[in-house]
């Protein structure tokens, strides 16, 4: 039944495509696409972090039409088509996963990098493994320090981590030149980054809600301002923390 729905979405999409399709779905190219895709991604993202279902559902529906939109647009091009996406997909778990598949015992991370580099025709590559530039700052931060830890290379206790971060914040403070600054901060933000994997918690994810947070609150003060017939621009900083902690205190 699977299998029939799939084949539906593919004929609905190239359909779309088609001579009689959507104008603004013939228009798309890959390179139009790609703030779609992005947009999708993180739309996921925040229908798990709201744990609703439903939403989940509909939004993984809207990354799959993407990947089925872009085998449509490379097939016209003649250079692959949704099978050929699957193929690799199929052929690449198997391989990358010998302990599932072969005579390997257990996961090894050494084993994963070396099968990795086989497959792109590496020769030569660091321990700390393939690492995507194209990440967001604090996910590529996570993933050097996972790859990292993967060989050995990691703090032992949580108490060392704390104490880098303060150390990290030091410097900052110590620091003098406009460049001495924009060093440091990245240092801490990485030590951060360092210490939210210690605690088990994604940096990209935490920085992401703080961030939903403070627009709620903000919302929140605005109204409670316009309650008093005043406006946020008219009030100095001491007033408006005042109106802050109510929101705080009323969440």
């Amino acid at each position: 039944m699977a299998g029939e729905k799939f084949e539906r979405l593919v004929e609905i999409m190239a359909t779309l495509r088609g001579e009689n399709g959507c104008d603004w779905d013939k228009a798309q190219t890959h390179e139009s696409l790609k703030p779609y895709l992005i947009e999708e991604a993180y739309e996921v993202l925040n229908a798990i972090d709201l744990k609703d279902d439903e939403e989940l559902k509909e939004e993984l529906g809207d990354v799959l039409l993407q990947v089925v939109f872009h085998s449509q647009i490379a097939k016209e091009r003649g250079v692959f088509n949704i099978d050929d996406v699957i193929d690799t997909l199929n052929d690449k778990l198997v391989r990358r996963h010998p302990h599932v598949f072969g005579d390997a015992q257990g996961y090894s991370y050494a084993r994963w990098e070396e099968i990795k580099a086989k497959e792109k025709g590496e020769k030569k590559r660091t321990s700390i493994g393939d690492v995507n530039h194209a990440l967001p700052g604090l996910s590529l931060a996570r993933r050097v320090q996972e790859n990292a830890a993967g060989v050995g290379f990691d703090w032992t206790k949580i108490e060392d981590v704390w104490n880098k971060v303060h150390e990290e914040i030091d410097e900052l403070k110590n620091a003098k030149s406009p460049e001495e600054v924009e060093e440091e901060v990245g240092d801490l933000l990485f030590a951060i980054v360092n210490l939210s994997r210690f605690l088990n918690v994604d940096p990209e994810t935490a920085i992401r809600k703080a961030t939903e947070k403070f627009i709620s609150r903000f919302e929140k003060m605005e109204k409670l301002i316009e309650m008093d017939n005043k406006k946020v621009e008219e009030l100095n900083l001491e007033e408006l923390d005042e109106y802050w902690n109510k929101v705080k205190e009323n969440r």
